[in-house]
């Protein structure tokens, strides 16, 4: 853990630039102003620049990506992310359950307060990094790695801008992960949490391709519901080797010796729910019983339908608006006759049952295993309705014959409203299948 003085906060309060925002000219507090914030922070002064951690100094990429870019020689990876907190925005038109959504403290165009995690890797100054302190992103951004890396995630916790009262420290947890040592597993109780000010690298060496996820474990009922959830690709090693004649550049979802998981699009699904009335009680220093837990919204990527189909965000710019700190998009695109690896992640709390109109669904592996045998038989399955549970993954290939527009969505219609309104919403998007060469080459998951 970093003890460099420099990685210090003189104090909580927010240099934010964009705070000034929070009062009108006639110094009236609009939603999410000063009046609440001023009493909790008192006569705190502002933060200086702080740099949390030592990183390597990249230089802004041109494009956002969906997938963080680490920084790379050769399969040494590393990457640097930041817990925080944050304002999200769930799809226009919800009915109002007040007190608890919209939340009154919310700034304009947004109305959820959040936890979550941001990416900092691109970022080579300490006031870029303090600058995201606020401004969480939902779903956390996807890491995407080979085979082998020798990997480094850097966290940084850079504390909760709306609660200054609570000293939380945070985690990563690669859930289904098999660590060498329990020091980089992220239980608290186990190994270490972030305080805030701090940083920890976490070390790792995957060997086994598939679909991970990672979550904060510090009160990771509470965190995890708050947003601190985020998807991990291992790519295989026969990604480089590549199998019976197919060309160089193939990618394959396994090591599967005989081609069978290859695909030419991914596109990844964090799945959960939102209870609406947690994260008012969060923002308002409020306490919540979780056995009460009924959620209001049910989400993939972050977003609920229509939002799941809007084009992805950038967190770090306003041209996104309401969605920008909830940037994944949900929409699949590919062409007829390609074959779509979809990867299924469900941090939520409550079982969910896939299904896709009119294209079959071949499940190839569950929790990151390959399903076959170890006699070699294949137990893939075909099937209608792929069924996750809480904390489980399902890696999924599907290969429309016809163009056409076609809908993923939950079975369970309970699942299909935006806290409770009228129309379809929830967890729903849209495979969107054009004619041959409609679309050109993926470059990226989620494009």
């Amino acid at each position: 853990m970093n003890d460099d003085p420099r990685s210090v906060p003189d104090d909580r309060a927010d240099d934010r630039a964009d705070d000034r925002a929070d009062d009108h000219a006639d110094g009236r507090p609009t939603r999410g102003g000063l009046g609440r914030r001023a009493v909790m922070l008192g006569g705190a002064g502002a933060i200086g620049s702080v740099f949390l951690g030592t990183r390597l100094s990249f230089g802004q990429p041109t494009q956002r990506p969906t997938v963080v870019r680490p920084a790379a020689t050769g399969n040494v990876k590393s990457v640097h992310l930041v817990g925080t907190d944050g304002w999200v925005s769930m799809p226009a038109g919800s009915p109002p359950d007040l007190p608890f959504f919209p939340d009154s403290l919310a700034p304009d165009g947004f109305d959820t307060y959040v936890f979550g995690f941001r990416d900092v890797t691109q970022m080579s100054t300490a006031a870029e990094v303090a600058a995201v302190r606020g401004k969480a992103q939902v779903s956390a951004p996807m890491l995407a790695f080979d085979e082998g890396d020798e990997v480094t995630i850097t966290l940084s916790n850079l504390g909760l801008l709306m609660r200054p009262d609570l000293f939380d420290g945070h985690t990563l947890h690669w859930h289904g992960f098999v660590n060498a040592i329990p020091l980089f597993d992220g239980v608290p109780e186990l190994s270490l949490a972030v305080p805030i000010g701090r940083d920890l690298s976490y070390h790792y060496r995957p060997h086994d391709a598939g679909t991970y996820m990672y979550h904060c474990h510090f009160e990771d009922v509470e965190h995890v519901q708050m947003g601190m959830t985020g998807m991990v690709f291992i790519r295989p090693a026969q990604n480089r080797t590549p199998v019976n004649g197919d060309p160089i550049g193939t990618k394959y979802a396994y090591n599967d010796g005989d081609g069978s998981t290859r695909y030419d699009r991914e596109f990844a699904f964090m799945v959960t729910e939102l209870w609406s009335a947690a994260h008012y009680r969060d923002a308002h220093i409020q306490v919540s019983d979780w056995t009460d837990y009924a959620p209001s919204f049910w989400l993939l990527n972050g977003r609920g339908y229509p939002d799941t189909i809007a084009p992805p965000g950038d967190p770090r710019t306003t041209a996104a608006g309401r969605l920008q700190y909830q940037p994944i998009s949900s929409l699949i695109r590919c062409n007829v006759n390609e074959t779509v690896l979809l990867r299924l992640s469900n941090l939520g709390y409550q079982n969910h049952a896939f299904t896709l109109d009119n294209v079959d669904m071949q499940v190839v592996a569950k929790d990151a295993a390959l399903l076959r045998g170890r006699d070699g038989t294949t137990n893939y399955q075909v099937t209608n309705t792929v069924d996750i549970g809480p904390g489980e993954s399902r890696d999924v290939l599907v290969t429309p014959r016809r163009a056409g527009e076609y809908l993923l969505y939950d079975r369970n219609y309970a699942y299909l409203g935006n806290g409770g309104g009228t129309g379809w919403g929830g967890m729903m998007t849209v495979l969107r299948v054009g004619a041959a060469e409609t679309y050109g080459p993926q470059t990226e998951p989620n494009t």
